[in-house]
């Protein structure tokens, strides 16, 4: 079933933050973006790669508005000594969240039960707490923050112009659509 255009369910969640613990809910994916990316496991192979490229984009998501947080199975204390023994997760700044029972990869249905880890998921989520995107890709997949940058921008535009549409490959500053009529079978 598609996430798409439902509100995220209701969730508490002990996270880890530039060297602190705290708590975060789904009260924290309201009133800005946020881009909540899942990953299987700490201490693996090609999450360091995904989380690490998330952290090089997080500046330029923050000027979008946008707050990010990375959920695995893994415990609060685990993402710390993960943070503190990895050259690449040290550079994380976003929150970290535990999932160790599985209550948020259930909650956005990538959890695969019989490993007891999530699919590597991708969910944008607007200032209402309502999931706009969602990627998924299979475990030995890596994924390319960058591509966040202009969905968002798309997603945000959207959000702001009632009535139009992005196309493919839609760029910042360039056309939209308005969906109409006249428009039927000229695209």
């Amino acid at each position: 079933m598609s996430l798409i255009g439902k509100e995220v369910q209701p969730f508490k969640a002990q996270a880890y933050r530039n060297g602190e613990f705290l708590e975060v809910s789904d009260a924290d994916f309201r009133g800005q973006w946020s881009v909540v990316c899942f990953y299987p496991a700490d201490f693996t192979f090609v999450c360091p790669t995904e989380l690490e490229d998330l952290q090089d984009q997080y500046p330029t998501l923050q000027q979008l508005g946008v707050e990010v947080f990375s959920v695995s199975r893994d415990s609060h204390f685990t993402h710390k000594a993960w943070h503190d023994s990895s050259e690449a997760i040290g550079k994380i700044t976003y929150t970290m969240i535990g999932d160790p029972a599985h209550v948020l990869s259930r909650n956005f249905d990538v959890l695969v039960e019989e490993l007891g880890q999530a699919d590597r998921g991708t969910f944008i989520i607007d200032p209402d707490g309502i999931i706009q995107a969602v990627e998924i890709n299979a475990d030995g997949i890596g994924r390319d923050a960058s591509t966040l940058i202009n969905k968002i921008k798309a997603a945000q535009y959207v959000r702001n112009n009632p009535g139009e549409v992005c196309p493919a490959k839609w760029k910042e500053g360039s056309a939209t659509l308005k969906p109409s009529l006249d428009l039927v079978g000229k695209i």
